[in-house]
């Protein structure tokens, strides 16, 4: 059979067979009237791997989250928003400890089979008298996702979530996202929460190794702010629901299922970029002809990343000089006689020549939700694509009242 990836309707992680999930309204931040505690739960236990912040600060919730995928075993996720549980020490360690023993209790699974994300003001311990109490009121279905995606939210203003599916010699996998992030987003990773979903039955050290490639060429391209946040987290549990060999690196199955796993990882983060904290377009970088493929990665998440380039996106000016001027900062060889600067497909730049172009189309090709910008360095075979988002007067808003 085809091993195509189709998108599931209205897919989400509970579309994958065995996954139940849920939330409720804790209580979390009183001031703010909104689901905020939920869990993800599957029926049998599963293969999982995870990929955490690059931050050197990290929140009490990710070293539990590390501790308790030593094994590769987990079964549940127990996530919170209004909280990070960041720079709390001691205190906060406990309470994400006795966050993952009170879902395990309600479950009927090992407390070491539960991983615990938190996202929200740092610096505060969490609302453990209310948190107690409501971790039991959670109730879990297989129609549950859509609580579970806007529980974990914080400024966000839509769910991000979907599911694909692919067939194999017979058997039919799913693979199943949620995702939550809006600001402070940057290169490895950002302050974002994302769980994934399968039914494939994978061995534990290809899991790890599919997930961080599809993290690489997703969650790692992706850049609001240039912040880094403490509480970033991104796991994958397989419940082996699908039946059949465990997928390793030489199974027939391998390789659609890398790509589905991509596939949906770059789609969430997509979603998060366009969702981006007051943004109005979402930035495509694409960066080919690189001397490495380490120096288009280098050059595209410059780019996207660039405040100047992203407040001249905003403004709807061709403004074409920053783009090359973010490039050179980069960090990534390149030579402004060898670089050739497209803005959708009008080329703006060719090899150390400005060039006459359509204004209309160029102004067009700004004006839209979505901006595409294409640079050929000239200078071998490397290739990346990264995402960003305009930066607004808004971004500035909501960031300088966040706590107040």
């Amino acid at each position: 059979m085809s091993s195509e990836i189709v998108a599931i309707p209205q897919g989400s992680v509970t579309s994958v067979p065995g996954f139940l999930a849920g939330a409720v309204r804790a209580g979390i931040r009183e001031d703010v009237d909104k689901l905020d505690l939920g869990i993800l739960h599957s029926e049998q236990a599963c293969s999982a791997a995870g990929v955490f912040t690059g931050n050197r600060v990290k929140a009490a919730p990710i070293l539990v989250c590390q501790k308790h995928l030593a094994d590769g075993r987990v079964q549940a996720i127990v996530a919170n928003s209004g909280c990070a549980n960041a720079c709390t020490g001691e205190e906060g360690l406990r309470e994400a400890y006795e966050m993952a023993e009170l879902t395990a209790v309600k479950l009927g699974i090992q407390p070491e089979d539960v991983l615990v994300a938190s996202t929200g003001v740092i610096g505060n311990c969490m609302p453990m008298e209310r948190v107690r109490g409501a971790i039991g009121d959670i109730v879990l279905s297989s129609k549950g996702s859509d609580d579970l995606a806007l529980a974990i939210m914080t400024t966000d203003t839509v769910p991000k979530q979907l599911a694909v599916r692919f067939d194999c010699q017979g058997r039919r996998y799913s693979v199943g996202g949620v995702a939550k992030g809006a600001g402070m987003i940057h290169p490895d990773l950002a302050t974002m929460l994302c769980f994934l979903t399968t039914d494939a039955p994978v061995r534990g050290d290809f899991l790890d190794a599919a997930l961080r490639q599809a993290v690489d060429a997703s969650f790692n391209m992706i850049t609001v702010d240039g912040d880094i946040s403490t509480n970033d987290m991104v796991a994958v549990l397989a419940n082996g629901l699908a039946a059949g060999e465990p997928l390793d690196a030489e199974h027939p199955a391998a390789a659609p299922f890398c790509e589905a796993l991509t596939q949906v990882c770059t789609d969430l983060a997509k979603a998060i970029c366009r969702d981006g904290e007051g943004a109005t377009k979402l930035i495509e970088v694409r960066v080919e002809g690189a001397a490495s493929e380490a120096d288009a990665r280098r050059a595209a998440r410059g780019v996207a990343g660039s405040l100047l380039v992203k407040t001249a996106i905003y403004g709807e000016d061709i403004n074409w000089g920053r783009i090359l001027a973010a490039l050179g900062g980069s960090g990534a060889d390149m030579a402004e006689d060898k670089a050739t600067l497209y803005l959708s497909d009008v080329c703006l730049y060719r090899r150390g020549r400005v060039l006459d172009h359509d204004e209309r189309a160029a102004r067009a090709a700004l004006a839209g939700a979505e901006v595409d910008l294409r640079l050929d360095l000239g200078l071998g075979d490397g290739a990346a694509t990264a995402w960003g988002c305009d930066i607004t007067e808004e971004y500035v808003r909501l960031n300088s009242a966040y706590t107040t």
